[in-house]
């Protein structure tokens, strides 16, 4: 479903734009990923709305058939966000420990004190961090944007597969550019 609208109580969620996972192999350049979910990031706040920026320090506990990826600790600036986004006072940060930013942490209640009725999501990776928050936000009953061109993958078949198959069955998609142009429609 195209984008239509926002919610006067909208947050944006911007999953795993951290140093550890943005120097990886991603489809797409990720300064450009930056770039949108920042302009993104500004406009919100610049309305008052809430940013939430998520950081993953881990995976979930129980056993799967596939080996981590990573055995050995990470690098002390691994979980750190990326500078770009200019973090401020008053963003909710999570740190997260499963591939969803709502699974075993406070984001909704932290939400929910703040009216919020909708949210839009962007960053890494597609078809894991971004979509896992997205089914889980659509589970507690948030309206979902997708904010399609400020997120990536490593692997072009999850991307695709998300953005395809699963992210229209959860809310609305649309560019970065919508979405600030959305909101450019409010007063600051």
């Amino acid at each position: 479903m195209a984008l239509t609208q926002l919610d006067p109580n909208t947050a944006l969620i911007v999953v795993d734009l951290q140093k550890g996972i943005v120097g990886g192999p991603l489809l797409h350049p990720v300064g450009e990923i930056i770039a949108r979910a920042c302009a993104m990031a500004e406009r919100f706040r610049e309305l008052g709305l809430p940013v939430v920026l998520v950081n993953v320090a881990g995976t979930a506990p129980g056993r799967t058939e596939r080996t981590p990826h990573r055995t050995a600790p990470f690098p002390a600036d691994w979980t750190d966000l990326v500078p770009e986004l200019n973090r401020q006072p008053n963003d909710i940060v999570v740190t997260k420990r499963t591939w969803g930013a709502f699974a075993s942490t406070d984001l909704e209640a932290r939400l929910r004190a703040r009216d919020v009725t909708q949210v839009v999501v962007a960053g890494v990776a597609t078809g894991t961090g971004v979509e896992s928050t997205a089914r889980q936000a659509y589970e507690q009953g948030f309206n979902v944007t997708l904010a399609v061109d400020a997120m990536t993958d490593t692997r072009p078949e999850a991307h695709q597969y998300s953005l395809t198959n699963v992210f229209p069955r959860l809310g609305e998609t649309g560019t970065s550019a919508d979405i600030i142009r959305l909101l450019g429609a409010r007063n600051p």
